[in-house]
This record gives C-alpha cells, structure tokens and sequence, in this order.
C-alpha cells in the first residue's frame, strides 16, 4: 500500500511538472510568436539576397522586435527560415512576430496605386504613369510604335485601356500597367460587342470604341449617354457629318487654348467632323463601362442634334428648326464675326466635358 501511495505521488509530481513545462513552452511561444508589436508607420524595403538574418537585425534597429535571434528561431520553428520573398512592406500597427513572418514569407508586399480616368488621351496616361511614385517609367520617351511594340499591339494607343485605378508592386514597369488596363478593356468590350443592339452602324469592335469616345468627351452624365448615342447613330445612318467639338479639340492639340473659333472648326485635321464624314480615324480618348455600353445600345431617338445648355446637360432635337432655336435660348455660340457662316452641328461650339 505504501509502495503504491509513493508511485502516486511520483506520477503526480510527473504530471505537474509537464503541465508546468507546457505552460513555460507557452509562454515561451506566446513571447516569440503572438506578443503584440506596435511598428507605426514603418516601410522595410527588402531587395533581392535579403537574408532572414538580415531583416531580423533591421527589425531590431528599428525597434519594431526586441532580439533578432527569437524571430529567426520563431522563422526556423515554423520552417520559413530560407523563404523570404523581397519587396517593400509595411505592417499593421499592432501585429505579432508570426504575423510580420508570414507577410514576408507569402509576399504580402505594399501596393500602389494609379488612376487612370475617362476621356483621358495617352499623353494623360503617360504623364499619369510618369508620376507614379515607385514605378520604373519604362515607356518615357519611346515612341507610339515602340510602345504598341512592348504590348504587341497594331491599332492606336489613343483610348486602348480601360480607365480604372491599378495596383502595382514597388519597382513594377509601366508598361505592365498598361497591358493589364488593355486586357480589361478588350474584355469589357468583348462582352458588349457580343451583346450589342442589331443593326448599328459601326461594324468592327474598334469601330465602337472609337463612337464611345465621343460619347465620353461628351457628356458625363449617365441619363445622357445613350441619347447621346442614339443622334450619333442617326447621323452616321443617314450620311452626316457628326460635326462633335471634342473632335476638333482632339485634332488641334495644343492648339487649342480653351474656346473653339470657326477658324478651329475649319482646321484640316482628320479629326475634324465638322469636315470629314464618318467616324474619327482613332479614338480620342479613354471610354468607361457606361460609355461603351451606350455606344452598343444606344436609345431609339428621331433625335439629330443636341446642344449643351450651359448647366451641365443638354436639349435633343429632332430638326434643325429646333436646334436653332435651342442654341438662341441657351446662348451656346461664341462670338464669332456676324458675316461668318455658323456650323450646324450636333453641338454648335459647345464647350468639351473633361473628366
């Protein structure tokens, strides 16, 4: 009996001492792994040979770990010890040891964002991605054609990439900005075009991007597009001229010095709708979603003309009787000379809507 009251006490000093070892080893694990770290607004940035070792002693400078040996030990308990993956980071204020581990070993590297906006031209989007802060400007001072080289494409670059704001990684090319923004577009557009009203008079998908561009530098209102789309659509059924100012904005350039003048209006551009039939050679800029969409669906309008109204909108009209008397209410003209012959177009000098 004795005997057995001894083996008793013996397994019960046993067990205490693994419920004790078990709490020290969690503890242990608790002040390796799961402390809470508070970092603040910390970026490490780690370039390709960047050791664990490394990264652990620059956590140590910078005060954001107490001891670099307990994180490499924390690294070589989980088996990431050799699986660092390079880039910039930034952590969450607070975080943990395994939580700053398992963001360097996944790659959850800081992104940065650019926008590109609708009825932007490639100009716009080359400064965009120029000023890009971390993003390696591969695309300045190459040519459109060295440029559609890069993206292995033949049509324009004027209104090829679907306006949207991008992610990219610290050091990405420019260039792989735009291929994403292309791949988007085309799917965009794709889908549209395979579910586009019958009997429209543009005939090719570029065909269409090229009448949503208009579209876009048109109006930026939404109950307004596929109207817009709808005169369009008249005029190019029956033979005329589109006579639309962003054209003629378009092929001015820097010409252009914020008013349209008839002496603009006559200038040879192939842009010029004002003196060209038929759609523009290229788009004249970036086209959203909604854009696209009504250039394929446009409204069932008599309308064939339209006029900006000053406040932001604009009045549709079936006859040049009433668009005539649209432009007299709403004052659109500028001033030219009396003697001058005034255009009578879709919009009758209004002013170009920028994004």
């Amino acid at each position: 009996m004795r005997c057995g009251l001894v083996a008793m006490r013996r397994l019960f000093k046993a067990g205490l001492g693994i419920v004790m070892l078990g709490g020290l080893m969690a503890a242990g694990w608790y002040q390796l792994a799961l402390r809470p770290l508070h970092p603040g607004a910390k970026t490490f940035h780690l370039a390709p040979g960047t050791t664990m070792r490394a990264f652990a002693e620059r956590l140590q400078r910078r005060h954001v770990i107490d001891f670099a040996d307990s994180f490499i030990a924390l690294a070589e308990l989980t088996g990431e010890g050799n699986a660092l993956k390079t880039g910039v980071y930034r952590f969450p204020d607070p975080t943990t040891p395994l939580d700053i581990l398992h963001r360097v070993v996944t790659g959850q590297v800081v992104e940065y964002p650019v926008t590109l906006v609708p009825g932007w031209t490639f100009h716009q989007v080359r400064q965009a991605l120029a000023h890009a802060p971390h993003l390696a400007d591969d695309i300045r001072g190459r040519t459109h054609r060295a440029v559609r080289a890069m993206l292995h494409m033949h049509s324009s670059l004027e209104g090829a990439f679907f306006p949207d704001t991008y992610y990219y990684t610290y050091g990405s090319p420019a260039v792989s900005v735009l291929a994403r923004a292309r791949r988007r577009l085309r799917a965009v557009l794709g889908t549209d075009w395979l579910g586009r009203a019958r009997h429209l008079p543009v005939h090719t998908p570029q065909q269409a991007l090229i009448l949503a561009s208009l579209i876009e530098k048109e109006t930026a209102k939404d109950g307004e597009r596929r109207k817009i789309a709808g005169v369009f659509v008249n005029r190019l059924r029956l033979g005329m001229q589109l006579e639309t100012d962003p054209t003629v904005i378009f092929g001015l350039g820097t010409r252009y010095h914020g008013v349209l003048t008839v002496a603009d209006l006559a200038f040879p551009s192939p842009y010029n709708t004002y003196i060209h039939y038929g759609l523009p050679p290229t788009p004249i800029g970036l086209c959203s979603a909604r854009a696209l969409y009504a250039a394929l669906h446009p409204d069932k309008t008599h309308a064939l003309y339209f006029v900006a109204t000053g406040r932001g909108g604009h009045v549709f009209s079936d006859t040049l009787k009433e668009q005539d008397e649209a432009i007299l209410k709403y004052e659109i003209d500028s001033t030219p000379p009396a003697t001058v012959p005034k255009p009578r177009g879709a919009r009758r000098l209004g002013q170009d809507h920028t994004h």
